[in-house]
């Protein structure tokens, strides 16, 4: 069995100690011994040491939201992979949509992220998704292909045990929008299967696929009930331990039922 995952993406939100306050009340709900759902937390970098500091020995892991693909050197502004081991990352979120449409990320750009990220032992969430113009012109499943081709390529399979997946559609990202159970069943059974075609079926059976977009409490039990969804990256529902804990609690409930 798969083990949920619920990640929380803080974005360019919180300051050092409103980041401090919710780390603490999380800190306190997943224990190290708490080990039926891993939790994970990205904060902005930075505040990365010291939510480090905070969840360093309880159940809560914490990653970044981006990298750099280079080593250190004369890269202004960015941020390499041995920086963030450095200070105790063990994740990085890549391919964000936020990072592909404002930012204007490419396949390319996030292919060469995910190897330098994998390379030096972190663990990457892989981020995919379509627009909802994509969506309703039926393409959802090409622009996944698209995206999952290019932003693994070159990656062997001796690499996916550092590999999560989260289906995001772009259309329920901070919109109130969210996929329908149906529809995000559809969307993690279509990028599973696309790993056991590019892959393996035992890749494809142990890799997890997070859904992200506008899960909320009151959502997140019914979404991560469906076969193929493993965990939440949570956005705007990180931000308030009130409304994250219940999505952990969601997940835990399940993988203990």
């Amino acid at each position: 069995m798969r083990r949920f995952l619920v990640a929380g993406n803080w974005k360019m939100n919180t300051t050092k100690d409103s980041g401090s306050q919710l780390a603490q009340a999380l800190a306190a709900e997943v224990p190290k011994e708490k080990t039926a759902v891993e939790v994970l937390v990205c904060p902005p970098f930075p505040y990365l040491s010291t939510i480090g500091d905070i969840v360093n020995g309880t159940g809560v892991g914490f990653g970044a939201q981006n990298c750099y693909h280079e080593s250190p050197g004369a890269f202004t502004g960015e941020i390499s992979t041995e920086m963030l081991s450095d200070v105790g990352c063990r994740s990085v979120i890549l391919g964000h949509s936020e990072r592909r449409h404002i930012l204007k990320e490419t396949d390319a750009d996030i292919n060469l992220k995910v190897k330098k990220a994998l390379d030096a032992g972190l663990q990457v969430v892989l981020c995919v998704g379509e627009l909802q113009s994509e969506r309703e012109s039926e393409q959802t499943e090409a622009v996944l292909d698209t995206q999952m081709t290019g932003g693994l390529e070159g990656v062997n399979s001796a690499a996916f045990d550092k590999i999560v997946i989260a289906y995001e559609p772009v259309w329920a990202i901070g919109t109130g929008l969210t996929a329908t159970p149906d529809q995000a069943e559809a969307a993690h059974q279509y990028l599973r299967n696309w790993l056991k075609d590019h892959y393996s079926a035992e890749i494809a059976d142990s890799t997890r696929i997070l859904y992200g977009g506008s899960v909320k409490p009151d959502n997140a039990k019914e979404l991560l009930s469906q076969e193929n969804v493993d965990g939440a990256l949570v956005g705007g529902a990180s931000l308030k331990a009130e409304l994250f804990i219940p999505i952990i609690q969601a997940a835990v409930e399940l993988a203990e039922s």
